[in-house]
């Protein structure tokens, strides 16, 4: 959640980061106002309280009808008392679920409206061109038997899908060459775990926008994460953390699960918009001071490992509306997919700043001081996508695949993926 302070502080600030993003400032109103009033309540229950601890003083001493009289009034405050700290924690209910709808405030930078109103920061290669009809990449999984839709969707429904042979040759391959750039990076590798508790996924900020995207386990409460930011950002809750040791920095793998609520008619067809993917992401805690410089680094390792992969990508500066809840900024590299003639995205890192900690009580000492730190997410590799890209950008006149030399090593040496089927 935001800094209190600031919504006190610089309420106006709050509103027009609500404007920017295209969402109503009444959230503003109601969150002052229940801090007002949660304010008044504490101080009513104080009063309350102390006149309650100053009647007990006062009885022992009494006697007779004065001690009977201080004993009705001992009871009818008692009463009262407990009715004011009944009052002031609705008050602070009211005040906590107010400030936890209000997004992070976006960075003055940031683009403003919604997903369309992106800003193209750079260019990185030339797309692909051919000499004969592309084919996309179902076509290409096909011919290679790396993809088997059919049957997934047989299996399990639409939108999922098996990787075979070469197929899941790939995502091997693709996983090995994250991690080993995670770790000349500096990151420790992670295996996290993709169900959690309500209280990591609301402190991660996916209950809220997100939530209609978000698979719950009935009869148990827990989720499916969407994502391995959600449990790295619970990992360190309630803890505080050396100041001296951050930045802490993590590749985590997982599989990940999404509804994809809203993408109905949405690349309906192939592995781009799927239930279910394997991904391997980087997730920071930082100092808030740090964080951008590190939200920087974050981009230039996604970026160097697309470059890996030999793909033509766009990067882009998100636009406010389009931020989610937790992250003040966001920066995509989208590939560019030959068939479709456009740039779709594979990876995003986000500068979450205090908004996670916050709401998942993750502090870091300094010296004789704690307070609030930094966490920052960016996707490594996302398996589909990537192998969407590689495949229908390496591509060749006879449906084999040219191996970028990258990730030949977790192949075998193999430079070409052949047709196994006509």
């Amino acid at each position: 959640m935001i800094d209190p302070r600031i919504l006190r502080d610089d309420p106006d600030r709050v509103r027009a980061a609500q404007a920017k993003r295209g969402l109503s400032d009444e959230v503003v109103d109601r969150a002052l106002s229940a801090d007002t009033a949660r304010r008044a309540a504490i101080v009513a229950f104080e009063a309350k309280r102390g006149e309650q601890k100053r009647l007990g003083k006062l009885i022992p001493q009494a006697q007779g009808e004065e001690k009977q009289a201080l004993l009705a009034q001992t009871k009818t405050l008692s009463a009262e008392v407990k009715e004011a700290e009944a009052a002031q924690g609705a008050a602070e209910e009211e005040w906590q679920q107010a400030l936890l709808s209000i997004p992070n405030l976006a960075e003055d930078d940031v683009p403003a409206g919604g997903e369309d109103d992106y800003v193209v920061l750079e260019t990185v290669g030339t797309p692909a061109e051919f000499d004969f009809e592309p084919r996309d990449h179902i076509e290409l999984g096909r011919l290679l038997g790396a993809i088997d839709l059919e049957r997934g969707a047989k299996v399990s429904g639409s939108r999922f899908y098996f990787l075979t042979g070469v197929g899941a040759e790939l995502e091997f391959a693709l996983i090995n060459l994250a991690n080993e750039t995670a770790r000349d990076f500096g990151f420790t590798q992670v295996i996290a775990p993709s169900m959690v508790k309500p209280r990591a996924m609301d402190g991660t900020g996916f209950l809220g926008q997100a939530a209609d995207d978000v698979y719950r386990i009935e009869g148990q409460d827990m989720y499916l994460v969407g994502t391995s930011e959600v449990p790295m950002a619970a990992y360190h809750s309630d803890e505080i953390l050396d100041g001296a040791s951050l930045p802490l920095r993590y590749a985590a793998f997982s599989p990940c699960f999404r509804k994809e609520a809203g993408s109905h008619g949405k690349d309906t067809k192939g592995i781009i918009r799927v239930h279910w993917f394997d991904k391997v992401e980087m997730f920071v805690y930082s100092t808030t001071e740090d964080s951008y410089a590190e939200h920087r680094r974050l981009l230039e390792i996604e970026k160097a490992f697309l470059d890996k992969l030999e793909l033509a990508y766009q990067v882009i500066d998100v636009a406010a509306g389009d931020l989610g809840l937790s992250a003040q900024r966001k920066f995509d590299c989208e590939a560019w997919i030959p068939t479709q003639g456009r740039y779709r995205e594979l990876t995003s890192t986000s500068n979450c700043t205090e908004f996670q900690t916050r709401r998942l009580d993750t502090r870091g000492r300094f010296g004789e001081e704690v307070k609030a730190i930094s966490t920052l997410n960016g996707t490594l590799c996302a398996i589909t996508r990537t192998i969407v890209a590689i495949l229908e950008t390496h591509q060749q006149a006879d449906g084999s695949v040219r191996v970028p030399k990258a990730l030949q090593p977790f192949l075998g040496g193999r430079e070409v993926l052949t047709p196994v089927v006509a």
